[in-house]
């Protein structure tokens, strides 16, 4: 039954991302467009870097550090970080290449489908192991990823929406963010439950943090600048910060 439970809350934790993909089914005047893709991406971003720098980063720095030692566990971090933004930089130019003839938008909804992906996967394995030894802490945990999920749909959704004005495509590579969650808490059951250490988590979610940070600053900011729209850019990072706090300090 513990295992039943465990995985139920990594599923709707993961699926919640597909909530921030309704989005799309709002309509806007063709003027209005622009704003709305604006404040988007600027709410994603502020989304992005709070997530990794209040959540991310600090808490598997202060795991590894735990684990290994000041030292080692700083060291760990730092190289955790750097493949990160090495790896989505890679990741962007394999993109820009397989998707010459589509344009940027869709390459963003892209990168931040692949970013989050990496994201929920570890999650779907900390929400599963720590449900599996203490369903109130499972529970507490899958509502905060919850609640970060959503914009995170938001991220996916909009930008591929805009592109290829496909809600069926938009809302399937959102779904496709969302599952790696569940997917990742019957990986940690059927084979990684013996092996998974804090240390490989706390690994992956820096490693993370890294790729989200990058992708905000590299590919986002950019993007959402193109609009010269600034006071909806303003709008959508104060919201997403406004969230991040209300986060960080209700759970």
């Amino acid at each position: 039954m513990e295992i039943i439970g465990a995985l139920l809350i990594s599923t709707l934790a993961g699926l919640s991302t597909v909530l921030g993909g309704l989005v799309i089914f709002f309509k806007f005047h063709d003027n209005n467009i622009n704003k709305f893709i604006t404040v988007s991406l600027a709410f994603s971003l502020a989304i992005m870097i709070g997530i990794s720098i209040t959540d991310l980063i600090p808490e598997s720095t202060f795991i590894l550090i735990s684990q290994l030692g000041i030292n080692r566990g700083v060291i760990y971090s730092l190289i955790s970080f750097i493949i990160g933004i090495v790896l989505i930089k890679f990741l962007n130019i394999l993109i820009e290449r397989a998707e010459k003839n589509k344009n940027d938008l869709y390459k963003l909804g892209i990168l931040n489908m692949i970013a989050l992906i990496l994201h929920n996967f570890p999650e779907g394995i900390a929400t599963f192991m720590s449900s599996y030894k203490d369903i109130n802490l499972g529970v507490k945990l899958a509502i905060a990823i919850a609640f970060h999920n959503i914009p995170e749909g938001i991220s996916i959704a909009i930008p591929i929406y805009y592109a290829t004005h496909s809600k069926k495509e938009a809302l399937f590579k959102t779904f496709l963010s969302g599952v790696a969650e569940p997917i990742g808490a019957l990986i940690a059951y059927i084979f990684l439950s013996k092996y998974i250490t804090d240390t490989f988590i706390g690994i992956i979610l820096i490693l993370v943090g890294g790729i989200m940070i990058t992708l905000a600053i590299d590919v986002i900011m950019p993007k959402a600048k193109e609009y010269n729209l600034k006071k909806y850019l303003y709008i959508g990072l104060g919201i997403g910060i406004l969230l991040i706090l209300f986060n960080y300090f209700m759970f």
